[in-house]
């Protein structure tokens, strides 16, 4: 039986990610911890996820829960996720990653630290913006040049980070398919008179409001014709389910750095 411990198991995520865990055959919950200064540090955690108390309480750090597991999954915050895959990598603990906001210097060290260990690090788990991304990457590649790209994402008034993991994810998989920097093409707001579109731009547009889950939507605008492609999240449960189905695949990887792409095998 796959064992696997959360990483802010108190949170909306980690809470969802422990449950469905506890619904999954061939994996259970070894433990779950959060941040050493968090309320629920000691707290049941059936109190958190539901279910009949088992005696598992809140750890303070990774350390307290790592030993038992077999993997550690993760959707804290960027800074939070590479200190932990840091001590996990020393433990040869494999790790799967949901948390957005991994700037290329974290990637760059996250990429460091997998010569001993695998770690699925992606910015969304679900299997429908993983199939997203590959669609928009063959459509861009067919329609080329002559159709301008706009992305648009809308999630929750909570949510800390713009614009979000997964809308710079297709920024940058628009770029890699049309042969663009997205260092020089990308565009994250417009306001005032700015001038004509440049061919090369790529807009990334960023809405907050209500409990939104996420949209995406990827707009290519031709002269006369324009195709848009959405995926909408209707609840959570898609990511936490992606990354337990992750966390199921990595331990049976040789070290290195995956994507959900490697784990649907689309990739």
């Amino acid at each position: 039986m796959l064992r696997a411990a959360v990483a802010g198991i108190a949170g909306r995520m980690g809470s969802r990610i422990a449950q469905i865990i506890t619904e999954t055959d061939g994996i259970e919950l070894a433990g779950g911890f959060e941040r050493c200064d968090h309320p629920d540090i000691g707290r049941e955690v059936a109190e958190l996820i539901g279910g009949a108390p088992t005696g598992m309480r809140v750890a303070g750090s990774i350390g307290e829960v790592m030993e038992n597991a077999d993997v550690v999954i993760d959707f804290t915050a960027a800074a939070a996720s590479l200190n932990h895959l840091r001590q996990a990598a020393a433990g040869r603990k494999p790790m799967v990653i949901g948390s957005t906001g991994f700037t290329p210097d974290l990637l760059s060290q996250a990429r460091q630290l997998v010569t001993e260990t695998p770690c699925v690090l992606a910015p969304n788990m679900s299997m429908g913006v993983n199939v997203l991304f590959k669609v928009v990457a063959d459509v861009a590649r067919i329609l080329g040049a002559e159709f301008d790209v706009e992305i648009v994402e809308a999630h929750h008034r909570y949510k800390k980070d713009a614009p979000s993991g997964t809308a710079v994810k297709l920024a940058e998989v628009v770029a890699d398919a049309l042969g663009r920097n997205l260092e020089h093409v990308g565009v994250y707001a417009r306001h005032g008179i700015i001038g004509e579109r440049t061919a090369q731009e790529i807009g990334v547009q960023t809405l907050r409001g209500g409990d939104i889950v996420g949209d995406h939507t990827v707009l290519f605008a031709g002269l006369g014709e324009r195709i848009e492609i959405i995926h909408r999240a209707h609840s959570r449960d898609n990511f936490a389910r992606g990354a337990v189905r992750a966390a199921c695949w990595v331990v049976q990887q040789a070290p290195g750095l995956y994507d959900m792409q490697h784990v649907l095998g689309i990739k």
